[in-house]
């Protein structure tokens, strides 16, 4: 009988979540929800000198917008508890010492100046990378150069030390990557890794082997930078005993700065403009902030959609595509391996589309509180009539009202540039025409009769109507561009644009 599927999401709480984290979130709960199985969070926070506060409710809020949740996490228990390495902590030692036990870790009681010597020592032989591996190991201050009664003395005197993985000097250590294939190393270039620290605490080596193992998981699936680690995790599973449990692995192609140079880091958002994490953040000790996709307009599932795309593809033409059908779409085989360019063109486009999708009665919730949020009032009506001249244009829904506040708030200046080249003799005559011609006509103002009695007026005056519309627009508006303008006069109703056109042909000098 097969196993049922069971992924894991294993952050550290030292910061916001990258968006690159929430890519790695996102293939975990996708790949989970296809297979019918379970997605887990873990806090791996073995490293206690870098925790941050908040990090873990940032973690827990990031998801929880995104429509990811995990299905167990240490704020949603399930059978296999506790979530939080730092909870765990009684359990590493047993298991280093079960390594210890059976020869494949030892006991290292080696100083940091002892490190260093030796470091320097290797480095003055011209070796590329020093490192603490099955030759120098021989030459240091270890259970296995020592005697065994010296090391007893030195336990039982509370010395410091850490345990160490014994790497074979020459073995090779296979692994069949489900997005790379077969990945293959000699032990003879890895190091012994701690896996037990002085301070009693696990390093991310063990305790991932471990709680990977005693959680079930089935498959490991994270980033590329975890790849160098792997034969390693591949050997802790011989070692146990665990090999015919051990995870699968699937490592993630990098995600790229915009030009495709480097991995994408927080640096190059701030350069750039836009945000890398999707929630904003503030550590409130350091006084670090950083900004969100979520403050800066960018909805829940066009983020996801976007990000989805980041290193796989369904293997057709759609972009589009809901969280269900990515579901339904997604499999490991069409990950590829090269790293993915952050696009961030590409998550606006992705948040217009989404934009467009939603009702107009939707988007009218945020219109008038973004009115509200400057003073003003606005009707559900009103408010929906913004969205529909607008949604087809904006890239953020915030964009609705703030660039079209004109709706509600005469302009008192005017665009200077458009001014000069198109508010002439010729505009003010059909524009004082026009006025009158409002003012003098009752019944309903929609687009239609708007756009009639403009061009009566031009006609009237004798001037081409195309070669005053932008003066009209600027008249009306204070800009020279925008939305639908017969739909704009019909919002603002008769009155409303007689004012303005009246105010704009006494505030406006006519170009010579």
């Amino acid at each position: 009988m097969s196993r049922e599927v069971r992924v894991r999401f294993a952050p550290s709480p030292t910061g916001p979540l990258h968006i690159g984290g929430v890519r790695t979130a996102l293939y975990n709960y996708l790949f989970a929800k296809k297979t019918g199985g379970k997605f887990l969070l873990r806090i791996e926070d073995t490293d206690q000198n870098r925790f941050v506060p908040g990090a873990e409710e940032y973690i827990k809020d990031s998801l929880e917008w995104l429509g990811i949740a995990p299905d167990e996490s240490p704020w949603n228990p399930g059978s296999v508890a506790p979530y939080r390495q730092s909870e765990r902590k009684a359990d590493y030692m047993q298991y280093a010492l079960d390594l210890v036990e059976k020869g494949h870790a030892y006991y290292a009681f080696d100083t940091a100046e002892e490190l260093e010597a030796m470091r320097e020592r290797l480095t003055a032989a011209r070796v590329v990378t020093p490192q603490y591996n099955s030759i120098t190991r021989t030459q240091m201050k270890n259970s296995l150069t020592l005697s065994e009664e010296e090391v007893k003395e030195r336990l039982a005197s509370g010395e410091p030390y850490v345990i160490r993985v014994k790497i074979p000097r020459k073995e090779e250590v296979r692994m069949n990557d489900l997005i790379r294939g077969w990945v293959m190393v000699h032990s003879s270039t890895l190091d012994d890794k701690v896996l037990m620290k002085s301070d009693g605490m696990p390093t991310y080596h063990l305790a991932n082997i471990v709680d990977d193992h005693l959680m079930d998981i089935t498959h490991v699936i994270r980033g590329e930078e975890w790849l160098p680690s792997a034969p390693l995790h591949v050997l802790l599973y011989k070692f146990f005993g665990w090999e015919d449990t051990m995870p699968e692995f699937a490592h993630l192609p990098l995600l790229l700065k915009p030009d495709g140079n480097g991995k994408l880091s927080k640096r190059d958002g701030d350069k750039l403009g836009f945000p890398v994490f999707p929630l904003n953040w503030e550590n409130k000790e350091s006084g670090e902030t950083a900004a969100g996709f979520r403050e800066q307009g960018y909805l829940p599932e066009a983020l996801l959609n976007f990000l989805a795309f980041l290193g796989w593809n369904p293997g057709d033409e759609r972009e589009i595509f809901s969280k269900e059908e990515l579901i339904e779409a997604f499999s490991i085989e069409r990950i590829g391996k090269a790293g993915t360019k952050f696009d961030i063109a590409k998550a606006k486009w992705y948040n217009e589309q989404y934009i467009r999708t939603k009702s107009n009665q939707e988007l009218a919730s945020q219109v008038i509180a973004d009115a509200a949020n400057d003073g003003m009032e606005l009707s559900q009506e009103k408010a929906e009539a913004i969205v529909a001249l607008t949604k087809e244009r904006v890239t953020f829904a915030s964009e609705m009202w703030s660039e079209n506040k004109f709706l509600l708030i005469a302009p008192t200046s005017f665009d200077e540039q458009v001014a000069s080249k198109k508010w002439n003799e010729d505009a003010v005559k059909v524009l004082e025409h026009y006025a009158g011609s409002i003012e003098a006509h009752s019944g309903d103002f929609d687009g239609a009769t708007a756009k009639s009695l403009l061009e009566n007026s031009a006609a009237a005056v004798e001037v081409k109507l195309g070669k005053v519309m932008q003066a009209v627009r600027l008249a009306v508006t204070g800009a020279g561009a925008g939305p639908d303008l017969m739909e704009i006069f019909a919002i603002l109703g008769a009155k409303e644009v007689a004012t303005r056109i009246k105010f704009a042909i006494e505030s406006l000098p006519v170009a010579g």
